[in-house]
């Protein structure tokens, strides 16, 4: 089987699927073209049905499907797949669209006029011949193939173990460098991409990346970016449109079309009115109409980030070359090519002296005849017959066989005087080109004289302009969200036990802002209107950091529970969210000031959390904690612009402490931070506050007790010191469980949790402010209600009014 398979695959490597790096052809594309030249199919005679070339092709040189041939015929017509068409055809013959041709019994086909390059002197034994397939006839093993085609058409195709993707390219240009390294052999790749600075698509367009060029000229692998040709038009009243006028390289235009409407119709990205394919006679043009003050290049770099306006081109530059599959870089197929066309020029000339030295020959037996005339003519008639004859001129005047023979084949009327002059003029003109085939086949610069000359007369009668522009670093793109996502008014919600969602206001105002969907052992965190654009950071109780676009969240109806946090990232049981903050940009210049339950505190700049490429299934670390009973108690957003701040720490057993938030060092997610309260043993962080002089204190404590008291009563100190007592001690002593700062003018609620959950209100202003050791008054019963564990500004929102209290 292996044996077999191998045998199987030699043939599919040398016989159908790569080109040979010597006239760049797979062998079908090489019997269609010898058997239409053969049939005199050609550019200066009339077309004929295809169905007649493909039957030929099939009938004496390719023994395959009808329709494998008609493809690859089709293909070598196509002026958007080919940069140099071998065959023209009338009729249709597929589209840029990926319609496929019209049956080969309704086209008609011949050969190109570049394809008489590929033929031309291949009746001279330029290369070498084979029998087909059931020995009735020769087809060439390779064609003569006077122009580089392999680099100018490309090719495509996948065998078994090697495939091959080269790119067309212009000849003009190919010309040139293979004209160059003719007279320069130890030229370098560089040197070459001065005059084959990249590929040459049919199709246009903008190719970038020079690195990835070099690389693939050197090596045959490499990567580019090919992208459409774009520009951005203005319309009547202050819209614009994107109009494509090049598309990459075998790229659907059909599904590009589909595509950009998809995207459209799926808002994917804001701001596109239609699509339309605008193609006519005049060439390609996609209209991308826009809406009205929508960002045209944001949408453009989307489309070409996200659509096949730009793909990467992958060289992989495989040919045969002596009967085996090789990688090649520029060099070594100008090289090969350059080495094959000597090759050809070298039979050519043989095969022109062996046939000029024959005529010579003759033409000498000739004019020997003529000249004793009378005496040739009485031998032939009293011969008997013309072998009688052509022996007797042999054995009576020495001539030769061949001599004899074009002497007793010569008509009458040529025997004249002037035929003899005639015949002089023929042998001195043999006389000369024999010399000048001498002087080719024995001089090597000759050889090469004949080669540039030839090349010289390609290039001027088949180099076209370049089609694709070349740049050389490829074009970093970046889209603003407001490009993809619609700006949209949204409620966000984020629940104690992980639960969030957006919602729309319609749906929000239309419902009673306690049917919030959530379970009865959950409350919400954070309700607050924003923006689809804005950005929700939230963070968990064991040091994690969890990022979500507004536009990303769980779109949901207010009565509806929402996406819970771990259906995208994993939450650890006892992990619960302590905080969550809302951003209108991810470009702020503050710190997020976080505190651990050890009394240790930090600094980090927010442009440090900002989350990176794996933000949707991955949390990222933003506080080490020293071990695993250790908890992130809060976050807190510092302003820079905001003056004379402080933070306010205060400790489960009532020690408070207030200091500059210079104190606290600027460092990175994977540090501990520092000390920020010098605890008792036994004793915890409780929470810490950003406060101003003219803050004032909420606490809350285990056994239900609400205190308020003026930050002023804190003097402003050092941090790492154990603090002042605020709590007057009892023998079944107050804790504190939680606190907040608030400004001095808020007029408005709180709300404390317990442990049940129990949300109880409280009103600031029913409670005048305590005294620094006093323990406040109860407001939550402990037994019918729970234990208090946090305390939170009320979360409402304005239902109708579309605005946060």
């Amino acid at each position: 089987m292996g044996d077999r398979f191998g045998r199987y695959s030699k043939s599919i490597i040398q016989e159908r699927a790569l080109p040979d790096i010597r006239d760049g052809l797979k062998p079908v594309q090489r019997r269609i073209l010898f058997a239409m030249n053969k049939d005199g199919n050609t550019f200066d005679k009339g077309f004929r049905k295809s169905a007649k070339s493909v039957g030929n092709v099939m009938g004496n040189f390719h023994p395959h499907g009808d329709s494998s041939i008609y493809e690859a015929l089709v293909r070598l017509s196509q002026d958007w797949k080919i940069r140099e068409p071998l065959v023209e055809m009338h009729g249709n013959n597929g589209s840029m669209d990926g319609d496929p041709a019209a049956a080969m019994r309704y086209t008609e086909a011949r050969l190109s006029k570049i394809s008489n390059l590929m033929l031309q002197d291949i009746d001279k034994d330029t290369v070498p011949m084979t029998l087909n397939f059931d020995d009735t006839e020769k087809e060439p093993i390779v064609l003569p193939a006077r122009m580089p085609n392999l680099f100018v058409n490309g090719a495509t195709g996948i065998s078994a173990g090697y495939a091959t993707e080269i790119p067309p390219h212009n000849l003009g240009e190919l010309i040139d460098a293979l004209i160059y390294l003719l007279g320069h052999p130890q030229a370098t790749t560089a040197d070459l991409m001065e005059f084959v600075p990249g590929p040459d698509f049919p199709t246009g367009g903008i190719v970038q990346g020079i690195e990835g060029i070099q690389k693939a000229y050197e090596t045959g692998r490499g990567r580019i970016v090919v992208r459409a040709k774009t520009a951005i038009e203005e319309l009547r009243g202050g819209r614009q449109q994107i109009v494509v006028t090049e598309i990459p390289y075998e790229v659907n235009k059909a599904q590009l079309v589909k595509r950009i409407n998809d995207l459209r119709l799926a808002k994917k990205v804001e701001g596109i009115a239609d699509a339309r394919d605008e193609t006519d006679r005049s060439g390609l043009r996609i209209a991308i109409e826009l809406k009205k003050n929508a960002d045209a290049t944001g949408i453009l770099n989307y489309l070409l980030m996200n659509t096949d306006l730009q793909i990467n081109y992958n060289f992989n530059m495989v040919a045969i070359d002596d009967h085996r599959p090789v990688r090649v870089g520029l060099k070594h197929y100008l090289g090969a090519y350059l080495a094959f066309q000597q090759s050809v020029i070298t039979k050519r000339t043989e095969y022109k002296q062996k046939k000029a030295q024959e005529r010579l020959h003759i033409v000498e037996g000739l004019i020997k005849a003529l000249s004793i005339l009378d005496q040739v003519i009485k031998t032939i008639r009293a011969s008997k017959n013309k072998a009688d004859a052509q022996a007797n001129l042999v054995r009576e005047y020495g001539f030769t066989d061949t001599q004899a023979g074009a002497i007793v084949a010569l008509q009458l009327y040529r025997l004249t005087n002037t035929d003899v002059t005639a015949l002089n003029d023929e042998a001195d003109r043999l006389q000369k080109s024999l010399a000048e085939y001498h002087l080719i086949l024995n001089d090597a610069k000759e050889l090469n004289k004949v080669l540039r000359q030839e090349l010289r007369a390609v290039k001027k009668e088949f180099a076209t302009p370049r089609q694709t522009q070349i740049e050389a670093h490829v074009e970093k793109l970046t889209v603003d969200t407001k490009v993809t996502v619609a700006d949209e008014d949204v409620i966000v919600l984020v629940s104690a036990a992980g639960y969030i969602k957006r919602t729309s206001l319609r749906s929000f105002n239309a419902s009673p802002l306690d049917e919030n969907g959530l379970k009865e052992d959950d409350y919400p965190l954070l309700i607050q209107q924003t923006n689809t654009l804005a950005h929700l950071f939230v963070f968990t109780s064991h040091g994690h950091l969890i990022y979500r676009p507004v536009h990303e969240l769980f779109d949901a109806k207010w009565k509806e529970t929402g996406e819970h946090l771990s259906q995208t990232i994993g939450l650890q049981d006892d992990e619960k969210i302590v905080s969550a903050m809302l951003f209108e940009s991810l470009d702020q210049a503050g710190t997020v000031i976080l505190a651990s339950s050890d009394g240790q505190i930090k600094q980090t700049a927010f442009k440090e959390i900002v989350p990176g490429s794996r933000y949707k299934s991955h949390a990222s670390q933003i506080m080490k904690l020293h071990s695993d009973a250790e908890r992130l108690i809060n976050a807190i957003y510092c302003d820079p612009t905001y003056a004379n701040q402080s933070i306010v720490t205060i400790s489960r057993t009532g020690y408070a402490l207030r200091f500059a938030v210079d104190e606290v060092p600027v460092q990175s997610t994977r540090t501990a931070g520092v000390r920020a309260i010098n605890l008792k043993e036994n004793d915890t962080l409780a929470n810490i506050a950003l406060v101003s002089d003219e803050s004032r204190l909420a606490i809350i404590t285990q056994r239900g007790a609400y205190k308020a008291m003026a930050v002023s009563e804190l003097e402003v100190g050092t941090r790492a010191r154990r603090g002042n007592l605020i709590l007057h001690r009892l023998k079944n002593a107050h804790l504190v469980v939680d606190f907040l700062a608030y400004p001095a003018d808020f007029t408005g609620s709180l709300e404390i949790i317990t442990n049940r959950p129990v949300i109880q209100d409280v009103q600031v202003t029913d409670h005048h402010l305590g005294a620094p050791k006093s323990n406040g008054s109860f407001v939550i019963d402990d037994e019918s209600q729970g234990q208090p564990v946090r305390i939170q500004f009320k979360q409402v929102v304005a239902q109708g009014e579309q605005s946060l209290v």
